[in-house]
């Protein structure tokens, strides 16, 4: 009988628990990346990985029919936004379940996503697309500042500024624009800064799963600091989020498989900030299977090779996280109390996602995690309770960076990437 395989298109984000769940499940997962080197869970784990240019469609093409000569391919997937979009379309020609990618470019397309969003009724903050410094001044000017200013396409948090006034706004804009991510000409989202909390709606298919709470205390960037599930909400506010969300979802036609909407409650009620075609990132699957008992890992892998999944609640817990990022840049040297901290009672994961040595280069988004703890009991305030203490427990000392001419001399100053976040 021939191996069933799971490919797995790159492996950053949640790409070691895609990993983890294939084995439970019994299949044997294949990663494709340009660069499996990067992922450190892939040898831990045993799992093989082809190297390929994950850009290229028919290049993987190619490696799944290579595959298939000798294995049952029997389904493909990602965690990674970036790609998904492709496992759609390996999945339409392998005939596989999987995503729409026409719908999957229609939600990665921020501006795009706007405009269908704001046609269908659904409450925005203000928007307006820009290619160059003069249409970002006309749009923050039109809008009123502060304005969110970032990139038309992109995850995590990557480029997104709040600028308060018009030099901060004429800064990033510059710095934006010397960016090398622009395949073309620029494209700049300029929008409303919606403020209020701001809330993740974890999603499967057209069932919102659970509502979490996450908290953004890092202003002008926004990096998240803390997530708890579910959120305390009233009756009314878990309706009108509901009732928000499947609307957005309808709007977009992204009805496949695992989304993530993240909103903020403003005076006027629940703001759509952005929707994601896919699975939230680390470590918010993971809080919904410790808050209800859903594995949204495990149940988007049953999906996915054509079994039904199951989405029952099996019980009521709240579920925190503290993502621990950097105060500074330079050299880790050591991080102690990780043991310590995850002895703390209600603690079920203590995980760093960089190791002695590294080098720390602050990107003001995700990329700056470097590690998180995680935290479960019945009661909300035992279990932030627990998490803070937890906390508390773990130090970590940086050395800066010597002087640039030292650096030349070389150190090495290597920045993080995708891979480095768990």
């Amino acid at each position: 009988m021939s191996k069933q395989v799971l490919i797995v298109l790159e492996g950053a984000l949640n790409g070691r628990l895609y990993v983890e769940a294939a084995q439970r499940l019994g299949l044997q997962p294949i990663v494709f990346s340009a660069d499996p080197s990067r992922f450190a869970y892939i040898a831990a784990s045993g799992c093989e990985a082809v190297r390929v240019n994950t850009k290229n469609l028919d290049a993987m093409i190619h490696e799944c029919l290579r595959l298939s000569r000798t294995s049952h391919i029997a389904g493909i997937t990602s965690a990674q936004e970036s790609v998904y979009a492709s496992v759609g379309k390996l999945c339409q020609y392998f005939e596989l379940p999987g995503p729409d990618p026409v719908a999957v470019e229609r939600c990665c397309d921020k501006f795009y996503q706007r405009q269908l969003l704001a046609d269908a009724g659904i409450p925005t903050p203000a928007f307006r697309l820009a290619t160059s410094a003069t249409d970002v001044e006309r749009s923050a000017a039109q809008i009123c500042l502060p304005v969110i200013v970032k990139p038309a396409v992109g995850i995590g948090g990557m480029g997104v500024r709040l600028c308060r006034d018009l030099d901060e706004l004429a800064k990033h804009t510059s710095y934006l624009l010397s960016k090398e991510i622009w395949g073309s000409s620029p494209r700049i989202l300029v929008e409303e800064f919606a403020q209020g909390p701001h809330y993740s709606v974890e999603i499967m298919g057209d069932k919102i799963i659970e509502i979490g709470a996450a908290d953004f205390d890092n202003q002008p960037h926004f990096v998240c600091r803390e997530y708890i599930y579910p959120a305390l909400l009233t009756d009314d506010e878990h309706r009108r989020i509901v009732e928000v969300s499947s609307k957005s979802l309808k709007a977009l036609g992204v009805g496949w498989g695992p989304k993530n909407i993240d909103l903020r409650w403003t005076t006027l009620g629940p703001v759509v900030i952005e929707v994601n075609p896919r699975l939230a990132g680390t470590p918010n699957s993971q809080l919904v299977k410790l808050s209800c008992g859903i594995d949204l890992v495990a149940e988007h892998i049953r999906l996915v090779i054509g079994q039904q999944c199951n989405l029952r609640r099996s019980h009521s817990h709240i579920a925190a996280a503290r993502v621990l990022l950097p105060d500074r840049e330079g050299i880790l040297d050591a991080i102690c109390g990780e043991s310590r901290a995850a002895e703390v009672p209600g603690i079920t994961e203590v995980r760093f996602s960089v190791e002695p040595k590294a080098s720390i280069v602050k990107k003001n988004d995700y990329r700056d995690r470097i590690g998180h703890v995680i935290a479960t009991s019945p009661d909300r305030a035992v279990t932030k309770r627990a998490l803070q203490r937890a906390v508390d427990l773990i130090e970590w000392s940086i050395t800066p960076f010597p002087p640039l001419g030292e650096h030349e001399q070389g150190a090495s100053l290597t920045p993080p990437t995708d891979a480095d976040v768990v």
